[in-house]
């Protein structure tokens, strides 16, 4: 099956396979959910009722506060309007910012990219390897419906054509590492304290023994672990590597598919700028060696397929030049 590239205009957007007409993981800017504030352990404290008797549902437990006010994570990255809307925009304001991988005999699209300058990118700005370097346009993702893998290195090949014609300096994309992993794992290098452990049990040793039993807690006792809770320092992680961060890509707040395999940007002659466990920032120096390499093969492509389609219509007038011999070999 042959399958073209050419550039996304508005027009083609209603072609665009279902994911890539409809993610916009990318294009919008982050909205954290709203919630309590976990973050004041003294307030916290202050708060919480807790009442000493037989009664085991008011039993202060040591959950993590930050299990017990939980807020998940997001829901989704769909919005068709919303990713019509930024297409429009960067082709108004910026120009070109996709490509397309076009079976040639069903004209469906089996493949995409999407490449904006940093600022036109709201997701970009919170990754653990941000930001993207001035002088470059990120490239989002490219994906590829199955069957059709092989189309990723023409796309990519069509953005670097289009960039270097355009002058830029620099391709940069956030890369994504074991991208075939359980998608629980990506939290684990993104995440806070394990789920399960508490500011309670990071508190220094106590000089007071706690009975396990909640109900066999004397005053004492109650007051000895508010206090010590309050003169434990919270640790105060990076906001960007918080568990419940939508905008980050960790337990469930990202998408997968548009997030582009660091072993296949490096394989294509990315380097690593930023390093990461899961993410790291790659980044392609553009320069006129790579856009005539990309016209080259795009030209003997193109020769290709006209000879073979020249050799088919020899075959063709071939195949009817004997058959009118053959009538009239007959009328004799």
């Amino acid at each position: 099956m042959a399958v073209t590239v050419s550039s996304l205009d508005l027009e083609a957007f209603e072609r665009l396979p279902k994911h890539a007409r409809q993610c916009i993981f990318w294009e919008v800017e982050p909205v954290t959910p709203a919630g309590p504030d976990v973050s004041d352990t003294s307030q916290i404290v202050l708060e919480l009722d807790i009442e000493i008797g037989t009664d085991s549902s008011v039993a202060f437990d040591a959950l993590a506060f930050d299990q017990l006010f939980d807020t998940g994570p997001i829901d989704g990255f769909r919005s068709e309007f919303d990713k019509e809307a930024w297409i429009s925009g960067l082709l108004l304001e910026w120009g070109t910012c996709g490509q397309l991988a076009i079976e040639s005999t069903t004209g469906h699209v089996v493949g995409t990219a999407f490449y904006a300058p940093p600022g036109r990118v709201p997701r970009s700005h919170y990754f653990p390897t941000s930001p993207v370097s001035a002088d470059a346009v990120l490239l989002t993702a490219i994906r590829t419906e199955p069957g059709f893998e092989d189309s990723a290195p023409g796309l990519l090949d069509a953005v670097i054509t289009d960039l270097i014609r355009r002058g830029v300096r620099a391709i940069e994309a956030f890369g994504i590492i074991g991208s075939d992993d359980d998608p629980a794992a990506f939290a684990a290098d993104l995440a806070g304290p394990p789920r399960g452990s508490s500011h309670l049990g990071r508190r220094p040793a106590s000089t007071t023994i706690i009975p396990s039993d909640i109900t066999e807690w004397t005053d004492e006792t109650i007051a000895e672990v508010a206090r010590e809770i309050l003169d434990t320092p919270v640790p105060q992680p990076d906001p960007r590597m918080h568990r419940n961060d939508p905008a980050l890509p960790g337990d469930g707040d990202y998408c997968p598919e548009c997030i582009i395999d660091a072993s296949f940007l490096k394989d294509n002659g990315f380097d690593v700028i930023a390093s990461h466990p899961r993410f790291p920032r790659l980044r392609l120096e553009l320069d006129e060696g790579l856009g005539w390499k990309a016209e080259v093969e795009s030209a003997l492509e193109k020769l290709v397929m006209k000879a073979a389609i020249d050799l088919s219509m020899r075959q063709g007038a071939g195949v009817g030049a004997g058959m009118g011999c053959f009538r009239a070999n007959r009328s004799r």
